[in-house]
């Protein structure tokens, strides 16, 4: 099979990075093993303006949001699904501080955050003694919906293969890559926490954490907003379904979930909610961050055929349709990539010999 790229993995950066090298009419095939608990299978696709406790602009907002909006519409529209929705934040201030922290920026007039009019308007449905402020605009992207929609336009044109990829059969040159029985211009690595241990990326500076999450059912819960204290309640797109995280552990031993998270997320829940809800799943995921939260996207120096869209981190919804762009517009139309996100900045350590 003679095909331009090779692309690994189906998470967000693959099924975007497929999305456009099929606009651009390029042939390619995605290798992806279908696991269940990769963390864009898992992760609540919330693509939010800010950040941290300062409630910071997230980096390029005002480029990275708008396109990532347009580029959900597109691809719901074109698949017959609704891929994204528009789901502000209402922020329950867990202490007098962090009211006084949001109403400040607020006061800065920041774009995106705001006092909301009617402080006492989610009393009936949940406990809190500090008030409450809007982030806005944040919007929701349907993976649970997405991703098997992409897939099943990828399988009816044979454009997948669902098995593990497995590195040692690949033979890199130049200008060219084989892997089986598969020929392609260029192999791309979006793959996840995968990269990290690839013999041409591990040098890369990942700094991979574990995220938890549960899934609980809360019927009597308006889903007109996503809700936050402490943790992240975000309404799914079955009715009554609710995913609720996430924590972050930096050091972590395996990818099981913890009893400790449960114990303390349901607890967080009983003193939040004045509605009943029941606990269905506990899942847990290695997101793939970098150690300078940027996204690495680009060819390794040595090897011009091998390329990668990784290390999205908590931003994966956002990040990931605008770097695929750009990727793909860099390889059909010779177009620049971002220097803060194009690995060439680590060109240096990347040109160490590959064991």
């Amino acid at each position: 099979m003679q095909i331009d790229y090779l692309i690994i993995g189906q998470g967000i950066s693959g099924t975007w990075l497929s999305y456009f090298f099929q606009k651009e009419s390029k042939s390619f095939l995605v290798i992806d093993n279908n696991y269940k608990l990769a963390p864009s299978r898992i992760a609540a696709g919330i693509i939010n303006p800010v950040t941290g406790r300062r409630h910071a602009e997230v980096w390029m907002a005002n480029k990275i949001l708008p396109f990532s909006l347009g580029a959900y519409l597109q691809i719901g529209n074109e698949l017959g699904i609704s891929a994204v929705s528009q789901k502000n934040i209402i922020d329950f201030f867990p202490s007098p501080q962090m009211r006084q922290s949001f109403m400040q920026r607020v006061e800065e007039k920041s774009d995106y955050v705001t006092s909301y009019p009617d402080q006492n308007h989610f009393l009936p449905q949940f406990n809190y003694d500090f008030g409450c402020g809007e982030i806005k605009p944040v919007y929701t992207v349907h993976l649970e919906t997405l991703l098997p929609a992409w897939r099943k336009q990828l399988l009816a044109n044979n454009q997948v293969l669902e098995e593990e990829f497995d590195i040692t059969l690949l033979q890199v040159s130049t200008d060219k890559i084989q892997y089986k029985n598969i020929t392609a211009n260029k192999i791309i690595f979006c793959d996840g926490n995968s990269s990290a241990s690839n013999p041409y990326f591990n040098l890369l500076p990942f700094a991979p954490n574990k995220g938890e999450m549960l899934l609980i059912e809360a019927p009597d819960l308006s889903p007109a907003h996503i809700y936050k204290k402490g943790m992240m309640l975000v309404p799914l797109s079955t009715p009554g379904e609710w995913w609720v995280g996430s924590n972050y552990a930096w050091e972590f031993d395996n990818e099981n979930p913890t009893e400790e998270f449960r114990s303390k997320t349901e607890q967080l829940l009983k003193h939040w909610l004045k509605v009943p809800f029941t606990i269905t799943d506990h899942l847990c995921g290695i997101r793939p961050a970098t150690l300078e939260r940027r996204p690495f996207v680009g060819f390794h120096p040595l090897h011009p055929s091998v390329g990668i869209l990784n290390g999205m981190g908590t931003k994966g919804c956002s990040l990931s349709p605008f770097f695929a762009k750009q990727l793909a517009n860099h390889l059909v139309h010779n177009e620049p990539i971002n220097s803060e996100a194009a690995i060439n900045r680590f060109s240096k350590i990347l040109s160490r010999s590959i064991s």
